[in-house]
C-alpha cells in the first residue's frame, strides 16, 4: 500500500508568527498613540499645567476685582475720590477743569 506523505509548507509555519506580530504591532501602536495611550497622557499632563496656571491667574484677577468692589462699598470711600476715579476711568472731565497731558514715553533731562 502506498502512502502519500504531506510535506509541511513554509507558509503554514509562518502563519502564527505573522499573526502574532500583527497583533502585537496593532496593540503596541495604540498603547502609545491611542486616546488613552502614553503619548496622550503626556499631552494631558502638559495641558493640566497650562490650565492650572490659567486658573491661578484668573483667581488672582477675581480676588483683585473683589478687593476693588469692597473699596467702593457705601461708607468706605469718599464721594470725591469716587468721582475722581470714575472720571479717570471714563476719560471725562468737567468744562471748567484744566487737563494736563503728560507724555510718559519720552525722558526729560
Amino acid at each position: 500500500m502506498w502512502t502519500k506523505q504531506k510535506r509541511k509548507s513554509i507558509k503554514g509555519r509562518l502563519v502564527v508568527p505573522v499573526l502574532a506580530t500583527a497583533f502585537l504591532s496593532y496593540f503596541g501602536f495604540h498603547a502609545y498613540n491611542g486616546a488613552y495611550g502614553i503619548y496622550s497622557k503626556e499631552q494631558l499632563q502638559a495641558q493640566t499645567v497650562v490650565l492650572n496656571k490659567q486658573l491661578a491667574d484668573l483667581t488672582e484677577q477675581r480676588e483683585s476685582l473683589e478687593r476693588q468692589v469692597l473699596q467702593l462699598r457705601d461708607g468706605s470711600i469718599d464721594k470725591d475720590i469716587l468721582d475722581e476715579q470714575a472720571r479717570r476711568a471714563l476719560n471725562l472731565s468737567h468744562a471748567n477743569e484744566v487737563t494736563i497731558i503728560v507724555d510718559r514715553g519720552k525722558k526729560t533731562n
